[in-house]
């Protein structure tokens, strides 16, 4: 009798597992990133302003990225337009005009088929040294000042 117990005991702890782990997968595209935050450190006035965000389709549709937005002009992101497979990797690059000086705090904003987070913020960080003597300031529209 208590070998039979002990037997309905696993089983019952078994089936709970099993249970468990099938709740987890999710069907869908799902987007994950290696990082979501980009920290450029402090960077020269001028100096290139690029930097990828890698990321995998860990779902089980493929992932299609809709649109890629930042949160002002002077950041700019490329994105893969063809659909992402189930187990592939893509990359997201985003380009920043270092030709302001100051705090970097931008975002990019992903819309996209992800079955649980259709919408993902990336961001990036840093600082822009000033510019040297000589170049021409940057006004909040990018054009060179006249002052």
């Amino acid at each position: 009798m208590k070998k039979v117990k002990l037997f309905l005991s696993m089983l019952f702890v078994t089936a709970l597992f099993i249970q468990n782990a099938n709740a987890q997968i999710v069907s869908g595209a799902k987007i994950e990133f290696s990082k979501e935050t980009h920290d450029y450190g402090t960077v020269k006035y001028g100096a290139d302003g690029t930097c990828t965000f890698d990321f995998t389709n860990t779902g089980t549709e493929p992932l299609i990225i809709s649109n890629a937005k930042g949160s002002c002009g002077c950041t700019v992101p490329e994105w893969p337009k063809e659909p992402i497979a189930p187990g592939a990797t893509g990359t997201i690059k985003v380009s920043y005009d270092t030709k302001r000086p100051g705090a970097i705090s931008k975002s990019v904003t992903i819309t996209c088929n992800d079955a649980t987070e259709p919408t993902k913020v990336i961001r990036i960080t840093g600082n822009v040294l000033p510019a040297p003597e000589g170049a021409a300031p940057v006004n909040n529209s990018g054009a060179p000042s006249n002052n």
